[in-house]
């Protein structure tokens, strides 16, 4: 396991909900940068400092290794980035009393790295640093002055394990065996179908737990789209706006087409489907899950008028 330091001044809230790491390849001027470098050296199990305005805010793990990605939806942040970047998949989780290495640096000022350290020697931050690796002697001196709200942290981070169905293997192989696409889209377009990736990273700044049911642990909902994969060009397979949360049994309906959504959230049920198996889910008719957004009531409109059972 390896422990890195993430500096998010400017895409803190993204990323953290959004469950993800995301960086140029490259600098503006096409020369290499270490702490960019640094997301292809991330494993799974490794552990994240989150440092953002001063303050070590949270801690993740990551849950995959990087992969190639466009841009995520970073709003005004980022608007001088590459188009296409590093995305490694980290799950995070917030401390109830953040604290700032600045005020403790005679603690942690020794165990800083002499070369592309996160912080300089007077605690202030580094603007020019993106995700920096430290040594275990530094996260264990953070460790000990964030005290116990790191293990529970720690321990309640919900890590997903991925289970591929037959039709995601057929997908996945008829994937990889296009020829009008290159290896990065490839991966893309395969992790979008396991419901992973940057599809998953941009469903999350949208959605953050079922509507129907309310669960909010991530290891228990699948990201599933709302038009369905089969019938998406490659650009809507990864689009954010074309999925929901949800948990499994509401997956199970809605990727079947027996309930739906109006924009303003209106639950739609078809004929087929019996009112005792919505009673036995606890699921009510009159449920209202809340507005869409205009990017998904368009994807909504497709499932209405062609995935929801007459």
């Amino acid at each position: 396991m390896k422990y890195w330091w993430v500096n998010q001044n400017q895409t803190y809230k993204t990323e953290v909900s959004g469950g993800f790491l995301w960086s140029p390849k490259v600098r503006k001027d096409g020369a290499k940068n270490q702490f960019y470098i640094n997301m292809t050296l991330v494993s799974p199990g490794d552990v994240v400092f989150s440092f953002s305005n001063t303050l070590i805010k949270a801690v993740g793990i990551a849950t995959g290794i990087a992969q190639s990605t466009p841009k995520p939806d970073f709003g005004q942040a980022g608007t001088n980035w590459a188009d296409q970047g590093w995305l490694v998949p980290v799950e995070f989780k917030e401390f109830e009393n953040p604290i700032r290495p600045k005020d403790n640096i005679e603690k942690i000022q020794e165990y800083l790295p002499k070369k592309y350290s996160p912080l300089q020697k007077n605690g202030n931050g580094l603007q020019s640093v993106y995700l920096a690796s430290i040594p275990a002697t530094l996260a264990q001196a953070l460790i000990d002055i964030i005290g116990s709200d790191y293990q529970k942290n720690i321990s309640n981070i919900s890590l997903e394990t991925e289970k591929i169905d037959l039709d995601d293997k057929k997908s996945l192989a008829s994937i990889e065996g296009r020829t009008d696409i290159n290896s990065t889209t490839k991966e893309q377009l395969i992790q979008s179908r396991r419901g992973q990736g940057i599809f998953k990273s941009n469903l999350r700044l949208n959605e953050i737990k079922c509507r129907v049911t309310g669960v909010t642990e991530l290891c228990h909902l699948r990201a599933s789209h709302i038009k369905p994969w089969r019938d998406c060009s490659d650009e809507d397979k990864l689009n954010g706006c074309n999925g929901l949360l949800l948990s499994p049994h509401v997956d199970h309906l809605f990727d079947q087409g027996y309930i739906s959504f109006e924009n303003n959230g209106e639950l739609l049920i078809s004929k087929r489907l019996s009112f005792t198996t919505l009673k036995a889910w606890g699921i009510t008719s009159d449920l209202n899950v809340g507005n869409f957004n205009d990017k998904q009531a368009e994807f909504l409109e497709y499932h209405r008028k062609n995935i929801l059972k007459t």
